[in-house]
């Protein structure tokens, strides 16, 4: 299962892509990862060579690519929060052009997971780019604000997300909480976007990552890393990956 780095210039800053592909030469199915607030670190890594390794070509693209730590040191404020939604629009976008031109991808099915400020992203995404076939948040917050210099919020643009969304929520998050995840599927269902909502009990923000001992739990992750797959499975036509029935990060 052949992984590699790549760089996309974007709006005259040079993004870094972690790609991970399937053995074979396809075409593949294609997956979008998009990153937590730390990064394209070894969980995100992780997570798109569990995909490959189920048959999918995964590509997550460094959001962060635009903001040094001089400016997380001149500003006092994070890399994520220093992010603004055109700018995210843009790398997304870039990224599809990447998967688009690659011979070894399928285009016509290409879907989006993400975590955290990831999971906004995927329905962010999923709204303003219609190649994608399927979206998987986990535990995605801050849907109802936008980011930078964006005048709307993610939830706003509800109206122009038009695949199936599979959301997965941590029952005791309080960002997105279970009040967030009624306003989300009050929204989806008023523009007939076909989703499924899971809430797992107990289960914190973070819950798939074992970097966070205090928020992980294993067994939410083992419930939802199937669902997921089945999922994009099913909207994709990718295969039943090996990695169906094992975490996805250890």
């Amino acid at each position: 299962m052949p992984s590699f780095t790549d760089k996309l210039n974007v709006g005259g800053s040079d993004m870094e892509l972690y790609a991970s592909v399937p053995d074979g030469s396809g075409p593949f199915p294609a997956v979008v990862v998009a990153q937590h607030a730390t990064g394209v670190d070894k969980f995100i890594k992780d997570i798109a060579d569990k995909l490959a390794s189920s048959g999918y070509a995964a590509v997550a693209p460094d959001l962060f690519h635009r903001i040094t730590d001089e400016m997380v040191e001149n500003t006092g404020k994070s890399k994520r929060d220093q992010l603004s939604d055109p700018l995210i629009v843009d790398d997304i976008n870039a990224t599809v052009g990447f998967l688009k031109e690659h011979p070894s991808i399928d285009s016509d099915r290409v879907g989006i997971t993400g975590f955290c400020m990831g999971g906004r992203v995927t329905w962010l995404a999923a709204a303003t780019n219609q190649i994608f076939k399927a979206a998987v948040p986990y535990y995605g917050g801050n849907i109802m604000v936008p980011w930078g210099a964006a005048t709307e919020a993610p939830l706003a643009l509800t109206s122009g997300i038009n695949c199936p969304v599979l959301f997965h929520f941590g029952e005791i998050d309080e960002n997105p909480s279970q009040d967030d995840m009624l306003v989300l599927d009050k929204e989806l269902s008023a523009h007939s976007v076909p989703h499924q909502f899971y809430t797992f009990r107990l289960a914190n923000h973070s819950f798939m990552n074992p970097a966070n001992p205090p928020r992980y739990q294993r067994i939410a992750a083992e419930m939802s890393w199937p669902r997921t797959l089945d999922f994009l499975r099913i909207h994709l036509g990718g295969p039943k990956g090996s990695g169906a029935d094992s975490p996805p990060c250890e």
